[in-house]
């Protein structure tokens, strides 16, 4: 969709209220970047407000012809000029009081505000309200101390705990499948094991000063890898060394 065929909605003749609460729906937009040193830091999207020099998460009025989530998506669109996949789960409802006149929600002033977070996947560099707004990309530190509202702050305490949550799920579930990982290797370790047979084989020894010569080995199988013991007896009545060799082992049934 082209930026240049949307136009912010204006007026409030669709305007959604509840106990004579106006209906606000907002979102967080968000991204997730990587820093020199390798390290993942989230950072969050404010505009500035209309002749002010203040700092806000894209909010509006939610009307009557969509829902909750598309009215956030609208404003996020409208206010900053991104698109992104939306959370379904909002992070939070908050009744709060409008601090500008012009912006009154109601008579008395009071609101309900839903918020979202919002994945930014793409930032047009027209949007309907650029002519009225700027807007920064901010660590999360920086936005708690720049935003405005203290019910958005709110949201943005809301929103770390989730993200912070999901990051420690995903690297609980990267070690599970490390741990996954050695289980398999250590199963296979100990069936191949377990399947190691003592057999009669004629083998040739590939290490030894007679590698040439076919010998009666005692062979202990495991893993491709074979430990064979010559079973002839030197001079000495020693043992010959033991050998390392790959082999294929013939089971024996009659041993």
């Amino acid at each position: 969709m082209s930026s240049m065929e949307v136009l912010a909605r204006t007026g409030r003749h669709r305007q959604r209220y509840h106990n004579n609460l106006r209906l606000v729906s907002g979102c967080i937009p968000y991204r997730v970047t990587k820093d020199e040193e390798d390290y993942y830091n989230i950072q969050v999207l404010m505009v500035s407000s209309p002749n002010r020099n203040d700092l806000v998460f894209p909010k509006g009025g939610w009307e009557d012809d969509e829902t909750r989530e598309e009215a956030a998506c609208r404003e996020a669109l409208e206010e900053a000029g991104v698109i992104g996949i939306l959370r379904e789960t909002p992070l939070g409802e908050w009744e709060f009081r409008s601090k500008s006149k012009e912006n009154n929600c109601n008579i008395e002033g009071g609101c309900k505000g839903y918020m979202f977070a919002l994945e930014v996947t793409e930032i047009l560099e027209v949007w309907p309200e650029r002519q009225n707004r700027d807007r920064r990309w901010l660590k999360i530190d920086e936005a708690f101390e720049l935003c405005r509202y203290e019910w958005m702050r709110e949201a943005l305490k809301v929103f770390l705990r989730v993200m912070t949550t999901e990051v420690d799920e995903e690297e609980e579930k990267k070690k599970n499948e490390e741990r996954k990982d050695d289980h398999e290797i250590v199963d296979t370790q100990i069936m191949s094991s377990s399947s190691s047979t003592t057999t009669s084989s004629d083998c040739n020894v590939v290490n030894g000063s007679n590698s040439n010569t076919s010998h009666k080995h005692v062979i202990s199988h495991s893993i491709g890898i074979c430990l064979a013991t010559d079973m002839t007896k030197n001079p000495s009545g020693a043992s010959n060394d033991i050998f390392l060799y790959n082999c294929t082992v013939k089971v024996d049934s009659q041993l």
